[in-house]
């Protein structure tokens, strides 16, 4: 009775290591397979080009930009504080029109 019992525990135990080796197999295979696709690696060299220009001029290009950036800063803020200013106005006025100009209607 007690081989009975066995002899499935012992055919899952052969399927089991059979299943293992088999992977095992197939691992190498793939990694066999791997290595041989590497391709060759070359060595890359970054291009020279004759016509770039000189550090002095990249600074020059960069200086040019911020100085426009600065005037265009400038031109905002000026343009800015005129529109503030008329809002301002436009505000004053029309609370002096509500004070004094309303009520001297209503009163009369």
């Amino acid at each position: 009775m007690t081989s009975q019992h066995n002899r499935p525990d012992e055919l899952e135990q052969r399927e089991r290591l059979l299943r293992e080796k088999e992977v095992e197999i197939r691992l190498r295979e793939m990694e066999q397979e791997m290595s041989a696709n590497n391709p060759p690696l070359h060595k890359t060299v970054r291009h020279q080009a004759e016509d770039s220009p000189k550090p002095w001029m990249k600074k020059a290009i960069l200086a040019g930009k911020l100085f426009t950036l600065g005037v265009v800063a400038l031109v905002a803020v000026r343009i800015a504080s005129v529109l503030a200013g008329f809002v301002i106005i436009g505000v004053l006025g029309w609370v002096a029109y509500k004070l004094f100009v309303e009520n001297s209607k209503k009163s009369s």
